[in-house]
């Protein structure tokens, strides 16, 4: 047993450990290549091999991890005498051990096809605006991942197992606690908004704006947020995303010749998920104190830089005069007009990638009531166009003409990604207590962000977030950042003070 080892034997155990970690790892990061590729350049009949090849390499992860090696050099590690670091890697492997060796590798592979082959087939149903040819997939990637969480863990409620391979630390019951509560409290406040007086300059960037030059002004957002370009570069995507590794982390964005208002604040949350990744430390590539902890916190990230940065006064106060320079048609507005603009509270619209701040989370709360009812047998694949379209009339008073403004415009479930919107909201709510953190010791940021100097809020995020990778669990690394439990009031005290302003409630 590891106890029985002497330190010298227990130093080249881990050795050998982390050079299968690390193994691992890089299999995954090939194919998180393979994937970008496939969203971004790949020809559109490249699918069927890249289905394969991304289903070879998802099969040799599982393998390698799965192998009596890996479990022989977890056991012998385990309660050994590890450095704290060295403690945080063993946990990380193991619990993804755990799980995994509880999956055939059979189910593994054929999820991993299948998601590949969804892609191209949700891409084209929501071109065609027909989820009919959408729903047989998708059915089957509620079976598969129904299939998946019960061979994990039989005894639990399947959406909490699927749940937790995006949040393994903060549990579904905290998720639906803060979802709940933001559902109850963000109600009444857009209601307020909806019956107030107040005129926004909601048309501050209306106009028709030609792709390559809004392709050039997310370039001078990322030069001027300080992405590191060496480290990086910048796509068009459907749907916008970012990937990679601290030494190659990647943004997209998209652009719509009228709305660069959305080029922009895409692009500044995108550029929130490269900049935690390649905050990353160098030395724990291949580990996980080399990746990222979670959906939770790298929502946070985007999101701190999309809204608290990007979506503040002072920033546009700061950037404004670098969009004219693009687009001379914005002389005539002013960083006050520019700001309105960026904040409008909007509960008639569909899109949730175009959503304001606030109606935002009923977005995900619908997503979130949905998964939960597909992945329960709840609700028939053929009914969600109907429950959603339902849902979104009660919510937010508004009801889709067609699928691909309704139940078909996320990409997420053909990534057979169950669990995942819940992050989103998790994530916002902790983007605000980070960044309260942040200014209880750095002061308030609001001179710093009118200047476009960012280094200090981001040298904060650093020492704080980013260069700890996976050593601590979540719940561990909110309270050593903040000093206290994960909360969501102090992104609800940040929305009343925000808008009770811009609204004049």
């Amino acid at each position: 047993m590891a106890t029985d080892q002497s330190p010298q034997e227990t130093d080249g155990t881990y050795e050998q450990f982390e050079e299968r970690v690390t193994r691992i790892s890089n299999v995954g990061n090939a194919a998180g290549i393979l994937q970008w590729d496939q969203e971004v350049v790949m020809p559109d009949e490249g699918t069927p091999a890249r289905a394969q090849q991304l289903s070879t390499l998802s099969s040799l992860s599982h393998d390698l991890l799965t192998a009596e090696e890996t479990g022989d050099l977890l056991d012998e590690l385990e309660g050994s005498d590890l450095s704290e670091e060295q403690t945080a890697v063993v946990r990380e492997v193991r619990r993804q051990y755990d799980r995994e060796t509880s999956v055939p590798g059979e189910l593994v592979a054929e999820i991993s096809e299948t998601t590949a082959n969804a892609h191209p087939k949700w891409k084209a149903a929501k071109e065609n605006d027909d989820f009919e040819a959408f729903a047989p997939t998708l059915e089957k990637l509620v079976e598969l991942k129904r299939e998946y969480a019960e061979h994990i863990d039989p005894d639990a409620d399947p959406y909490a197992v699927l749940f937790a391979e995006y949040e393994p630390y903060l549990d579904l019951e905290t998720a639906e606690r803060v979802l709940e509560r933001l559902r109850d409290e963000l109600v009444p406040l857009i209601d307020s908004i909806d019956d107030s007086d107040a005129a926004l300059a909601t048309d501050a960037f209306a106009g028709a704006f030609e792709d390559d030059d809004q392709e050039a002004l997310a370039r001078d957002v990322l030069d001027s947020l300080g992405y590191d370009w060496d480290r990086g570069r910048l796509d068009t995507a459907p749907h916008p995303f970012s990937s990679g590794t601290q030494f190659d982390a990647r943004v997209t964005t998209r652009f719509e010749e009228d709305d660069l208002l959305g080029s922009i604040t895409s692009t500044i949350h995108e550029f929130g998920h490269a900049n935690y990744t390649l905050g990353l430390p160098d030395e724990g590539y291949g580990t996980p104190l080399g990746e990222a902890r979670d959906l939770s916190v790298h929502e946070s990230q985007s999101r701190l830089w999309e809204n608290h940065v990007g979506r503040s006064r002072p920033f546009w106060e700061h950037f404004l005069p670098i969009a004219r320079e693009r687009f001379p048609s914005l002389e005539d507005v002013s960083p006050e007009e520019a700001y309105e603009a960026a904040n409008q509270v909007y509960d008639d619209n569909l899109i949730r990638v175009e959503a304001d701040e606030l109606t935002y989370h009923l977005h995900i709360v619908i997503r979130f009531e949905i998964e939960r009812a597909l992945i329960s047998g709840d609700l028939d694949v053929e009914d969600v166009p109907k429950v959603w379209n339902d849902k979104y009339e009660e919510y937010l008073g508004v009801r889709p003409d067609t699928d691909a403004e309704g139940c078909l415009q996320d990409i997420h479930w053909s990534h057979g990604s169950f669990g995942y919107f819940p992050t989103y909201s998790l994530g916002s709510v902790l983007a605000a207590q980070l960044y309260a953190a942040a200014e209880d010791e750095l002061g308030d940021l609001d001179d710093d962000i009118r200047e476009g100097e960012f280094d200090d809020l981001n040298g904060w995020l650093r020492e704080n977030v980013h260069q700890h990778g996976k050593q601590y669990t979540t719940p561990d690394l909110i309270e050593r950042a903040t000093g206290e439990e994960f909360t969501a009031d102090h992104f609800l005290e940040y929305v009343d003070e925000k808008y009770g302003e811009l609204y004049d409630l």
